[in-house]
Parts: structure tokens; sequence; C-alpha cells
């Protein structure tokens, strides 16, 4: 085996859930600027994380849509915004046509005028 390959600077760590606020206390060497008062009365440094085995679905026998970020609404917005753009596109469009058109009737109609 490899020597001097795992880190040596680990320390007490509290992870919180954001989901349920559970927290527990474990050795990490992550790095945070975040502190918490822990059930012993010491302070340590405080990670928050999104999930863990305590809002888990696998492990709680849940079955949710975990929407943290907001993914679906970013999700829906996106669509929302895509189907605008191509109406504008679709109107733009048809405006150009219309214009080619009026330009077409109106060099037939000067020429017809010419020809007379």
């Amino acid at each position: 085996m490899k020597k001097d390959i795992h880190p040596t600077t680990y320390r007490p760590v509290v992870f919180e859930d954001l989901n349920n606020g559970f927290k527990f206390l474990t050795r990490s060497t992550v790095a945070t600027e975040e502190k918490t008062k822990w059930e012993d009365g010491n302070e340590y440094p405080l990670v928050k994380v999104h999930i863990t085995s305590a809002s888990h679905p696998f492990f709680t026998g849940e079955e949710r849509i975990v929407d943290i970020e907001g993914r679906v609404d970013k999700f829906k917005a996106r669509a929302e915004a895509a189907a605008k753009a191509k109406e504008a596109r679709m109107a733009a469009a048809k405006k150009q046509s219309a214009r080619k058109e009026a330009k077409a009737e109106k060099a037939e109609a000067k020429k017809s005028t010419a020809q007379a």
C-alpha cells in the first residue's frame, strides 16, 4: 500500500441535515467556517448537507420528491421561455413573409401601371 496518501487532520465535526434538522457528530477533514454547540456543551465546526440517511428515501422507506434547489421550477421556467421565444420567432417570420408579399405586390402594381 502507498504511504501518506490519507489525511491526518481528522477532527470532530457536526453534520446537519437541512431537510429535517437531524444532526450528528463524527470525525472529518472537511473545511468549514460555521460552528455550532453540541449536546455536550462544546462548540464544533458545522457542515450543512441537503440529504443524509435520516432524510434519504432509501433509508426512510418514504417515496417523495426532493426538490431542494427548485429544479422543477427552473425546468418549467426554461420550457415556458423557450415556448415564448418560439412564438416570437414564428411571429417575426410571418411578419417578414407578409412584408415580402406586400413588396412583391407593390412591385407588380408598379410594373402594371408602368405598362399602361
